[in-house]
């Protein structure tokens, strides 16, 4: 019997109209387009602005772009996993929410929280259940309204992260297409450089809490580059290694977009050129899990059948990883 594989069938996005640039950024802390630019690769984000909207919305966007595109019905769908940061409320899921605003009756779901990599996570957990033969459609999406738990009085971190979703449809085949291998690593220790302090368990909200501004992001700059450098190009030279490909093998790089530079060194350590790389970093900035798909959905049309594709990610928790697939469609 030919091994069942889980393949891409389809892919879309969805990022907010309101667009924040540098220039902008400029007026409301100190800093400026130069700077940001310069160090990050950034020069824009959106953010969605409209009241009483969360990342169920922009991923309820993404779903429905993608159940249109696919020629597919909510109720044929079997699964559909959001990965996120930034739910819309403790519970239930984010995923429970986008099935009821999409109409997806016949499935289960669920939340995957392993920061930036969560797309990651979330593809290859999702892998697993198509390679059973049980499951025949399935959605896997990262969706971030990172712009809820970014504190605007701070530079450092202010600049860096837009809103922003985007769904892969996954399908099983027996032809030689789809995830063919992956490496996900988390390193606990690295929680201390990369976190939200206030209002999980541990630390739950009170006025103090909001008073001393615990529930933005927390980011070490210096410490999380300098890890996910080395974790996001370790692991994708692995995963060559692993597969004997050579660079000449790889159709595309998709790198998570955190930094410019850190994109910029991962595919040097694979010696891919910049041709070879999604980049989109500079008109979405970190959208955290929402980036890998947000890159498969601008490049589509370049995408050929049969494309060898590694995907990379590095996230708070430490998390990080990389997933080697071929392509399964032409568009």
């Amino acid at each position: 019997m030919s091994k069942i594989r889980a393949a891409i069938t389809g892919v879309s996005g969805y990022v907010p109209d309101y667009v924040l640039s540098n220039l902008e950024l400029e007026k409301i802390v100190d800093t400026t387009d130069d700077w940001i630019y310069s160090r990050t690769g950034i020069k824009e984000r959106h953010i969605l602005k409209e009241n009483g909207k969360g990342a169920s919305d922009l991923g309820t966007q993404a779903v429905l772009n993608l159940l249109k595109k696919t020629n597919t019905k909510p109720e044929e769908i079997d699964f559909l996993v959001c990965a996120t940061v930034t739910p819309d409320m403790q519970f239930p899921a984010t995923a429970n929410i986008i099935c009821d605003k999409t109409g997806i009756k016949n499935a289960f779901s669920f939340d995957i929280n392993a920061g930036c990599s969560g797309f990651l996570y979330a593809l290859v957990t999702a892998s697993k259940f198509v390679e059973t033969g049980k499951y025949k459609k399935v959605i896997v999406l990262g969706a971030e309204k990172m712009s809820s738990i970014v504190d605007y009085e701070d530079r450092a971190t202010c600049i860096i992260f837009g809103d922003g979703a985007g769904a892969v449809m996954l399908e099983p085949t027996t032809e030689n297409f789809g995830i063919l291998d992956e490496i996900l690593r988390v390193d606990g220790s690295g929680r201390q450089y990369l976190y939200q302090k206030a209002g999980g368990s541990l630390c739950p909200a009170t006025h103090e809490t909001i008073d001393n501004r615990e529930h933005y992001i927390h980011q070490e700059g210096q410490q999380v580059f300098k890890a996910a450098v080395s974790q996001m190009a370790d692991v994708s030279v692995e995963i060559l290694n692993r597969n004997k490909l050579s660079a000449d093998d790889i159709s595309w790089l998709v790198p998570h977009q955190a930094n410019m530079r850190i994109i910029e060194a991962t595919a040097n350590r694979m010696k891919l050129p910049k041709e070879k790389v999604m980049i989109n970093i500079e008109k979405y900035g970190n959208t955290t899990a929402a980036t890998l798909p947000l890159c498969l959905w601008e490049w589509e049309k370049q995408l050929k059948k049969g494309d060898n594709i590694i995907l990379t990610a590095f996230g708070a928790g430490f998390t990080w990883g990389s997933v080697y697939l071929k392509w399964g469609y032409n568009s």
